[in-house]
C-alpha cells in the first residue's frame, strides 16, 4: 500500500516493447444495455456480449504484463435491478464459473472474489470457492470480481471490525491508522489500483473502490463494454503513462 506522504515522483514512457503495464488495472465494465438497446435487443443480449468481452480483456491483460485486474461485475445497488434481469446476471455468473475457470487455471490466472457474498446463493457461492481454491497458487495474473460490491458498505464494514477488536482489547484505539483500516479491507492481500478505466462514456467511479482509489490515475472512455477490446485497454494504458504521479508531492515545474 503507499503512504499518503509518499514523495516519490514517477514519470512513466508511452507503452511500448520497454514500458510496462501498470501492477493494478481496474475497470468499471458499463453500456451492456445501451449496447442492446441500439441494436433493438434485450438487455441479456448484451450482457452476454459483455461476458465475451470480459474474456477478451482478461487475455489481453495477461498478454500486456498486468499484474493484478479486477472488473467491477456487480455492485450492491445492482440488486435493485428487476428480479429478471437480476437472474439472467445471475445465470451468466453461473455460466462464467462453470466454463471459464478451467481455462484460467491454465493461463497461470488466480481468480479472487469480493464483496458481500452472503446476498448470493449457495450454489454461486461453492462455486466461487471451489474455483478459488483451485486457481489459489496462480501467480500468473491475478483476476478479481467484484460482486455484489459497494465501496462505502465496505469502508464500514472495516470500521466495524476496527470497532469491534478495540472493544474486545485486541486492538488500542490509538493504533488504528490507514494500515490498520486498509488491513480488514476485502483488497486487505491487493495491491491498490494503478489505473481505473470506466467504459460507455460516463465519468464517475460509482462507489468501487473508494478508498483504494486515492492515487489511481482515472481514464473514462467512449467504448460500451461489450464492444471492448485490446486496443481500447492498451489505448487507456498508454494515457496512464503519458500521466505525471506525484503521489501528493510537486515538482519544480507544478510550484
Amino acid at each position: 500500500m503507499r503512504d499518503a506522504d509518499d514523495n516519490q515522483t514517477s514519470r512513466t514512457p508511452p507503452l511500448g516493447a520497454s514500458a510496462q503495464a501498470p501492477a493494478h488495472v481496474a475497470i468499471i465494465m458499463d453500456g451492456n444495455g445501451r449496447w442492446a438497446k441500439a441494436r433493438g435487443l434485450p438487455r441479456t443480449a448484451g450482457h452476454k456480449k459483455g461476458v465475451d468481452a470480459v474474456r477478451r480483456t482478461v487475455e489481453a491483460a495477461r498478454e500486456l504484463g498486468v499484474g493484478t485486474l479486477t472488473i467491477f461485475s456487480f455492485s450492491s445497488e445492482n440488486w435493485r435491478r428487476p428480479e429478471e434481469e437480476v437472474s439472467d446476471l445471475m445465470g451468466l455468473l453461473r455460466f462464467y464459473l462453470r466454463s471459464e475457470v478451467a481455462e484460467l487455471h491454465k493461463a497461470g490466472i488466480r481468480l479472487r472474489v469480493i464483496g458481500e457474498r452472503a446476498r448470493l446463493s449457495d450454489d454461486i457461492n461453492r462455486l466461487i470457492d471451489d474455483a478459488e481454491t483451485l486457481t489459489g497458487a496462480n501467480r500468473t495474473m491475478t483476476l478479481v470480481v467484484a460482486l455484489s460490491y459497494g465501496s462505502r458498505q465496505e469502508i464500514v464494514a472495516a470500521a466495524k471490525r476496527l470497532a469491534e477488536d478495540v472493544a474486545a482489547g485486541r486492538l488500542s484505539a490509538d493504533a488504528i491508522d490507514e494500515q490498520a483500516l486498509s488491513g480488514r479491507l476485502f483488497t486487505a492481500d491487493l495491491p491498490d489500483p494503478d489505473l481505473i478505466i470506466r467504459t460507455s462514456g460516463e465519468k464517475r467511479i460509482s462507489n468501487f473502490l473508494l478508498w483504494q482509489a486515492a492515487y489511481a490515475e482515472l481514464v473514462f472512455v467512449d467504448t460500451l463494454w461489450p464492444d471492448f477490446t485490446k486496443r481500447d485497454l492498451e489505448a487507456a494504458i498508454d494515457e496512464f503513462h503519458r500521466r505525471e504521479r506525484r503521489f501528493g508531492a510537486t515538482t519544480a515545474s507544478t510550484r
